[in-house]
Formats: C-alpha cells, sequence, structure tokens
C-alpha cells in the first residue's frame, strides 16, 4: 500500500478555496479545479515505495510502477479485462464557475472516431482533435458539498415554458420547435439551430435572455449566473434544454455516453474511465464539432437520476453503475469500530475526505489517498470518510 503524492490541476473554471478548504491548506488565490489520483498519462500520481527493509526508496509514477508490473499491481483478471493500465481516474473536482457543456461518445463510437482522426492524421495535440484514444469516458460525480449541475435533455415542454417565460422575439421560432413532435426530432432541431446559428445574432439573444432570467430570477437564475461567466455564448440556451440539478453531500449522478452535462458549483468526487475524449455543445472558447456532436448526442428527455448508495453488512455504501471500469462507495467510519476488511483482487485507491481514519498503518487526513495493488491486505479503521475506488473484474 503506497500514499500518494497528487496534482492539482488549476484550470480557470476551479474554486480557489474548496480544495484548500478540505487539504486544511491556505489558499494561493489562483483556482484549484481538479486533484487527480491515479495513473493517467498528464497528471500521473507518485509514490515512493520501498523495496526492502532499510532502504529509502525512490519516488515514481504511478504509470512507471504499473508498467513494471502490471499483473502484480493490477491482478490478472483486471489485465485481461482492461489491459496493462489502471482503466478509470479518480478526482477532487470543485467547480467554482460552470464547466463546459459536454457529451462523451460510446465505446464502439469512440474506436471509429480515433481511428478516422489517426488515418487522416490529425496532431493529437491539435486544437480540432476531437478523439484524442479509442475508449468510452462513462463518469460519476458524488457531492462532499451542496452541487450543482445540469445532465440531460428536460421535457422540451419544460423547455419551452422556461424560454418563452423570457418573452423574447428571437426565441419563439425555437419555442414553436419545442412543442413540435416526436419529442427527440424538437430537441434535436432546436440544439441544431442554436449551435448554427449567426453567432452575433446568437450573442445579441442570450445577451437578452441572460437580463430577462436575472429579471424573473427563482428557475431563471441558474442561466443568468451561467450568461455571467459566459456572455454570448449559445451554450447558454443550450443549458436551458437541459435538466438543472442539485445534489446533496452523499448524492451522485452517473453520466453515461450521449447525455449532454455540465457542472456548475460544488466540490464532489468524481470518478471515470481513463479517457480524454469530449465533445463540447458551449460554455467554452475551444473548438465545437458541431456535425460530430449531434450524431454523439442521444436526443430523448431523461430524468437525470440522482443515485443515493445502498449500504451493505459491511458498512460500504455503493454507488450501482452499468459500467465496470469503476466502482466507487463509502464507508463513514465510527470510532472504536472494529476494522473494515477491503483486501480486494484488484487494484484500488482510497481517498480520506473528513476524520483521520487509518489505512492499514497509514493516517490519512482530509484529501488524502493511498493506492492499493491487486490482493494487498488492507484493512480501515478509525473515524472518517473515506471513498474507495476500484474496477468490476
Amino acid at each position: 500500500m503506497d500514499r500518494l503524492s497528487n496534482t492539482v490541476r488549476p484550470y480557470a473554471w476551479g474554486s480557489t478555496t474548496a480544495i484548500p478548504e478540505l487539504l486544511g491548506i491556505a489558499p494561493t488565490g489562483e483556482p484549484q479545479a481538479e486533484m487527480w489520483m491515479g495513473a493517467h498519462p498528464g497528471a500521473p500520481s507518485r509514490l515512493t515505495r520501498i523495496a526492502g527493509t532499510g532502504e529509502a526508496g525512490r519516488e515514481q509514477a504511478l504509470t512507471e510502477v504499473i508498467a513494471a508490473d502490471p499483473e502484480r499491481e493490477l491482478g490478472r483478471a483486471t489485465v485481461e479485462k482492461f489491459g496493462p493500465r489502471l482503466p478509470f481516474l479518480l478526482k477532487l473536482l470543485a467547480a467554482g464557475a460552470p464547466l463546459s457543456l459536454q457529451v462523451h461518445p460510446d465505446l464502439a463510437q469512440a474506436g471509429r472516431g480515433y481511428e478516422d482522426e489517426e488515418r487522416r492524421s490529425v496532431p493529437i495535440d491539435a486544437p480540432h482533435r476531437t478523439y484524442k484514444d479509442a475508449n468510452h469516458k462513462p463518469e460519476l460525480i458524488c457531492a462532499l458539498t451542496p452541487f450543482a449541475g445540469l445532465c440531460g435533455f428536460r421535457r422540451p415542454t419544460e423547455a419551452a415554458e422556461a424560454m418563452a417565460a423570457l418573452d423574447i422575439d428571437s426565441l419563439k421560432p425555437y419555442v414553436d420547435l419545442l412543442g413540435a413532435h416526436p419529442e427527440e426530432a424538437a430537441l434535436r432541431e432546436v440544439l441544431t439551430a442554436i449551435l448554427s446559428a449567426d453567432p452575433t445574432e446568437m450573442a445579441e439573444t442570450v445577451n437578452r435572455a441572460a437580463a430577462a432570467a436575472e429579471r424573473l430570477g427563482g428557475a431563471h437564475a441558474p442561466y443568468a449566473r451561467i450568461a455571467h461567466h459566459f456572455p454570448g455564448d449559445p451554450g447558454v440556451l443550450a443549458a436551458m434544454l437541459l435538466n438543472h440539478v442539485e445534489l446533496q453531500p452523499g448524492e451522485a449522478l452517473f453520466l453515461g455516453a450521449g447525455v449532454p452535462h455540465a457542472y456548475l458549483d460544488g466540490l464532489g468526487v468524481e470518478i471515470m474511465a481513463n479517457s480524454d475524449n469530449v465533445l463540447r455543445c458551449g460554455l467554452t472558447p475551444k473548438h465545437i464539432d458541431v456535425p460530430e456532436l449531434l450524431r454523439i448526442v442521444r436526443f430523448e428527455a431523461t430524468d437525470p437520476g440522482v443515485l443515493r448508495p445502498e449500504a451493505s453488512p459491511s458498512g460500504e455504501e455503493l454507488y450501482e453503475t452499468p459500467v465496470d471500469e469503476f466502482r466507487l462507495s463509502r464507508f463513514d467510519l465510527s470510532p472504536g469500530a472494529d476494522p473494515v476488511e477491503l483486501t480486494r483482487d484488484a487494484p484500488q485507491i482510497l481517498l480520506c475526505t473528513a476524520g483521520a481514519p487509518k489505512a492499514g498503518t497509514l493516517g490519512l487526513t482530509p484529501g488524502a489517498s493511498v493506492f492499493v495493488p491487486s490482493g494487498e491486505k488492507v484493512e480501515v479503521s478509525g473515524a472518517g470518510t473515506l471513498f474507495r475506488a476500484t474496477v468490476v473484474v
């Protein structure tokens, strides 16, 4: 078992205070958006493994450790199912402003898209490159604080009512389209129209819509806040097509392929398949590939499906999802309780978010994490909250 040293990513949308407050350190004044735990090549966790008694050990990236002996670190079943790599990435995510409105491809779509761009020799770091790898990117976000986001299309009639209340002439064609049937066609036509509109005319419409949303407040207030960060962005209107969700601590959202979503505000634990494939719909200065986006998006109205964990006799509270690349659960450990056995024939990352529990002999504080190789015996004890990230094999 190894204590991890993790990188904090300073994306512009990040909160300046949420991660420092959790870690118990002073803010730097700069945004601190995500702390990555895992073996993503962009910012792998680091650890110092002591090879033998009396040896000082050498700090290494977790990617190096896994590459040196994949079966020992990940277990044979994980390697056979996912290859010689850790198939998930665990994060602390702290949104102080909206993230880009986005969607992820499924596994088949990602494979075809990646092969196509490779065949056309699109540089992997090109701004207009869409597929960075051949993997899908399902993800789960679990709130540590009240957490706001957008997830999936709401009923077109609900979106039409929200737009109609703004009383803006240039939105009336969208309102009329949203009243048409079938629902899938209505959603597709409106999103296509929003993303394909003349940028100058759209910016004027969005700014007028933002002012109206500010006056109305209530259910319209989130769109006024989004527009404050992204004035004139067509993603503000696209956001009005989606379910607005407010999670309470301990609640979660699962985001599967084709589901448009964006995180708006709050601190959470996020876990995802190890991929960088993102198609953006708005709220971003980055490239938007409208034709490919419209091919990937699932145009169906859905309930966002807020998840609450299922408790087991061991005290493990599991967030059920339909994917195998990751499995996230939580333990609320009580002082004086018996240690909980977590040994598993699969790799694990344990993350402390409250209290001062122990993983084996390692004392943890909020924000601290450890990597547990497959099959290594581990017990957790003490008082606090631990998240357990592993795979399904």
